[in-house]
């Protein structure tokens, strides 16, 4: 007999091999939730069998746990499906992701009509309720298994190499080579929905195999799938692909080249605007802009560590008369060589140097989308230059600013992370372990200082030094970085910076903080108008106001109006057409103004105007002055909601 203990009762006696599972039933019964069982802090399946004393916890579908495994298993379940329809497709990989699963495939793309058999196909293995079960392989055997997958072979030989061998789980007639856990059956999967495709490489490799990816959703209850696809719904109403096309904010074009937008006439008013505030933003905080070229020669990257370190998002070399040049991918290395363009004195320390600069990256066109990632990044990006001594003023400052940004942008939904290197990777970075140390945990002892909560993720950091990320959180529910603010050891040495210190002697012990606290603006646009569903603040608005007249017989007094409110620097459009004004006031609201002014006869007589808020508040016998002065003061003060409340008539 064997002592279980299981919860807070007194432990339970077993005979000597009985199941996790069984175990977990016996005490919590069927309707437990329990997908997978944790004995002595380890994740087991419930087949696992139990020989010794020992400490048994349910793993329950809706914790963080559970609903890994129940979504692993579902790309298992994905990858039976597709394998049984399509018998020469490929099985590659399919891990667990936030809120579902995806697994790759080698075969043709496919379309709905497919994605909808495979899931039919996915529900009917789920009704016949297959055991999932654990198959124990020497390296011969597991070899034999897969043998008909080159892929599957490659990770073998990568995971496993000369490794006693490994597991794979067996349902119905499929079989993957995985090491678990798993659910118990396929019919613990039924809470799922398959949701799009796209292309991949393999290992993320453009010169390697392309793939078809399929991605699915999956919960442990019919509630918790439901709530994710309103969210999905609700997202749609709000993608920013579809607002920015309705709305004309940025156009991409095959002609031009995928993930290379142009931003049109309304898409540059709100790119323009957010620079505005920016430049006004680090003028106060004493930065100095400067333009710098959009190429530069190949001993410049490789002067930065860019080349090799971040070659593969560079765009291939060009070959001059004069030499080898390189698109810029980042406009750090040519900050630097202006920081060294002359002698600096410790007087003039910290150095702010700003840029609005275009920088070029070589993504895969499968993973392009939007304006979320794109081939060409606008972005206020800055350096600073400074002692160590003054690292921490210039971050905490940073992090200020960035608050004072996303209070004002109507952001409150987002954290910050300091991001590691991985010292088990040291291939990824600059191979100075001490200095790692070192400026890690000078980073952790300034956000300590600052009171921030945080999170450290180990793998995060750049090439060049640790960083503090800050992630959005989206409507989805993902977790995107959108600012960063980067610690930089290397720069110095790589680039000779010094300054004259107090003594007069020359110094090199300055340090490179990197800070981008509006991301790109490509970025940074498409989370702003899915978080405000294009509705803008009134200050960021691309059409503030939209006057309509009712009839051709008020042109003269709109043009009176717009003129008032141009005069005041009111970005505002007429429509004098002889339209019904139900027909303007339904072709207008998809540009979304703040405020549309209905201009009639009452109007025109009395010098007022009747305003219809984006927000639905109506007032009708407003002063055209009262109005002017309103919104003047609504655009001055950025409010991030509509503060111009007309009185109710």
């Amino acid at each position: 007999m064997i002592s279980v203990e299981i919860g807070s009762d007194e432990p339970h006696e077993y005979a000597s091999g009985i199941s996790a599972g069984d175990v977990i039933l016996n005490v919590h019964g069927k309707r437990s939730g329990a997908v997978a069982a944790l004995v002595d802090g380890v994740e087991r399946d419930f087949s696992y069998e139990l020989d010794a004393d020992c400490s048994v916890e349910p793993i329950l579908g809706e914790s963080a746990a559970g609903l890994y495994i129940l979504r692993h298993s579902c790309a298992h379940l994905l990858a039976q499906a597709v394998t049984e329809l399509f018998p020469d497709a490929k099985p590659t990989i399919g891990p667990p992701i936030d809120h579902g699963f995806y697994y790759d495939f080698y075969m043709d793309p496919i379309g709905d009509e497919e994605l909808r058999m495979i899931e039919k196909k996915m529900k009917e293995h789920i009704r016949a309720n297959h055991k999932i079960i654990r198959e124990e392989f020497d390296n011969a055997g597991l070899r034999e298994v897969i043998a008909d997958n080159k892929f599957k072979l490659e990770i073998m030989e990568e995971k496993i190499g000369d490794e006693v061998g490994s597991s794979a789980y067996r349902q119905g007639d499929f079989i993957d080579m995985c090491r678990g856990p798993h659910a118990p059956s396929t019919s613990h999967l039924r809470f799922f929905k398959l949701t799009s495709t796209s292309q991949a490489y393999w290992r993320a490799d453009s010169k390697r195999e392309p793939l078809t990816r399929i991605y699915g959703m999956c919960y442990a209850t019919k509630e918790g799938l439901k709530a994710r696809q309103k969210q999905i719904q609700e997202a749609g109403k709000r993608d920013h692909k579809k607002i920015g096309k309705e709305m004309e904010l940025y156009m991409i074009d095959e002609l031009i080249g995928k993930g290379l937008p142009v931003w049109l006439p309304n898409g540059e008013v709100l790119k323009s605007e957010i620079e505005r505030y920016a430049v006004e933003t680090e003028a106060a905080y004493g930065y100095d802009r400067v333009t710098t070229p959009v190429l530069a020669k190949q001993q410049l990257f490789e002067c930065s560590g860019h080349l090799p370190h971040y070659a593969d998002s560079m765009y291939p070399p060009m070959e001059m008369d004069d030499g080898t040049y390189y698109l810029k991918a980042m406009n750090c290395p040519m900050h630097h060589l202006i920081f060294a363009n002359k002698k600096r004195s410790y007087r003039e320390l910290p150095i702010r140097i700003a840029e609005y600069g275009t920088v070029y990256r070589n993504e895969l066109s499968g993973t392009l989308t939007g304006l979320l990632r794109v081939r060409m990044l606008s972005m206020n990006d800055a350096h600073i230059y400074c002692t160590l001594d003054q690292v921490a003023a210039e971050f905490a400052d940073n992090i200020r600013m960035v608050q004072d940004y996303y209070a004002t942008f109507g952001f409150s939904d987002y954290s910050f992370r300091l991001s590691l290197w991985d010292p088990e990777n040291p291939e990824k970075y600059i191979d100075q372990p001490e200095n790692w140390e070192s400026t890690e945990n000078h980073l952790r002892a300034i956000l300590d200082d600052l009171g921030v909560d945080y999170v450290e993720a180990v793998g995060e950091a750049a090439f060049y030094g640790p960083k503090v990320d800050i992630q959005f959180h989206t409507l989805l529910g993902r977790e995107e970085s959108m600012s960063t603010i980067q610690l930089d050891f290397a720069a110095k040495e790589r680039f000779e910076l010094s300054y004259m210190d107090e003594t007069g002697a020359e110094n090199g012990e300055v340090f490179v903080i990197h800070r981008a606290p509006l991301s790109t603006h490509e970025r940074f646009v498409a989370f702003l108008t899915e978080h405000w569903a294009g509705n803008f603040p009134t200050w960021l608005s691309p059409i503030q106001v939209q006057v309509i007249t009712i009839s051709e017989k008020h042109k003269a007094y709109a043009a009176e109006v717009g003129d008032a409110l141009k005069a005041a620097g009111v970005r505002v459009k007429v429509d004098d057409s002889d339209a019904t004004i139900g027909k303007k006031i339904r072709m207008h609201r998809k540009m979304r103004p703040a405020y549309m002014l209905i201009l009639g006869e009452e109007e025109t007589a009395n010098s007022t105007v009747s305003v219809r808020a984006r927000n639905g508040d109506q007032s009708n016998g407003v002063p055209i002055d009262d109005f002017v002065a309103g919104i003047f003061a609504e655009i001055t003060n950025r409010s991030p909601e509509l503060s111009l409340v007309p009185p109710q008539s």
